[in-house]
């Protein structure tokens, strides 16, 4: 990395720490991260204008660094990177009222950006697709995937139903704003994560809601229903806004999250038991949800997790 920094940077003699697929430096009294870029040429376009609204608007989101040959992408060893001067105290947490704050900052008007993430059955299929294509192909050796696979496939099919009747029988509302989203919101909330211009995308606020209670779920149990009840009493959405709300928690996106990198050996299998020895405690909590959700909004119903008894 150092030679990548003074090669591209002209930055020399740094102290660079490593964190996970992230390295880390101070250079002249300012933080850097220099990050693998994984996403197309033309979002990170729209990424670096996207990143300098926000910084005009004051939000304190890392911005993107121009190389010495006046890009913002750097091949290197085979690998695309893009560096980032941190903006924001790298452990300052948000909760889901700061996250609608931020929001309401960035309302989007226009919906024909490339970082716009609408489709979300259409993905979603494709994702169930190839993970079973994968499963076939990779997976004989992985007991641990295989004993879980088959139920997490059909809660994500689920979830594709669940946002296929809802976009057939409601509309999109001006209640539920289209704004800046992240792919991922995890607990603990902090700066350096939630301000990664990296993982921004344009969506329907409800994503960043549900990607935070699932980590919240498995993180901070204690916290959970406290921003729910939160983000509930502070936000009125229509139906179509509750219901896409309630797909996304149906979606097990932190299981597959885990299944991608496990496939790509970067994780090993036992990285999911935590989350599948929880399996019936989040059964429980789509039940609460659902009855939650259902006091705001006539949603419909999924019987087997409505229907839930004790046993």
């Amino acid at each position: 990395m150092k030679e990548l920094l003074k090669n591209f940077y002209n930055v020399y003699d740094v102290e660079i720490i490593e964190n996970n697929s992230y390295s880390y430096f101070l250079y002249q009294n300012r933080k850097y991260f220099l990050v693998p870029y994984i996403r197309s040429d033309e979002e990170l376009k729209e990424l670096v204008l996207l990143n300098e609204e926000l910084i005009q608007k004051g939000i304190p989101t890392s911005r993107f660094v121009l190389n010495n040959q006046k890009s913002y992408s750097t091949f290197y060893n085979q690998k695309k990177y893009v560096l980032l001067e941190i903006q924001s105290t790298n452990l300052e947490e948000y909760n889901v009222l700061d996250m609608i704050g931020f929001a309401d900052r960035l309302v989007i008007h226009s919906k024909k950006s490339v970082l716009y993430r609408n489709k979300w059955a259409e993905l979603w299929s494709a994702k169930a697709d190839y993970f079973e294509y994968q499963i076939r192909q990779l997976g004989k050796d992985k007991s641990i995937i295989l004993n879980s696979f088959s139920y997490y496939i059909g809660l994500l099919e689920n979830a594709i139903a669940y946002v296929n009747t809802t976009t057939k029988n409601h509309q999109i509302s001006i209640q539920e704003r289209v704004t800046l989203q992240r792919k991922r919101v995890v607990f603990p909330n902090v700066a350096i994560n939630y301000f990664n211009p990296i993982h921004y995308v344009i969506d329907i606020e409800v994503r960043d809601i549900a990607s935070y209670f699932k980590s919240l779920f498995f993180n901070s149990y204690e916290d959970l229903f406290i921003e729910i009840h939160a983000y509930l009493k502070r936000r009125k959405l229509s139906i179509y806004g509750y219901q896409l709300l309630f797909a996304r928690l149906m979606y097990p996106s932190f299981y597959f999250d885990l299944y991608e990198k496990i496939m790509e050996g970067e994780l090993e299998e036992n990285v999911l038991i935590p989350i599948i020895n929880k399996v019936e405690d989040y059964e429980w909590f789509l039940k609460d949800m659902y009855s939650i959700l259902s006091s705001y909004a006539p949603i419909e119903r999924v019987d087997w997790i409505v229907e839930k008894k004790e046993l």
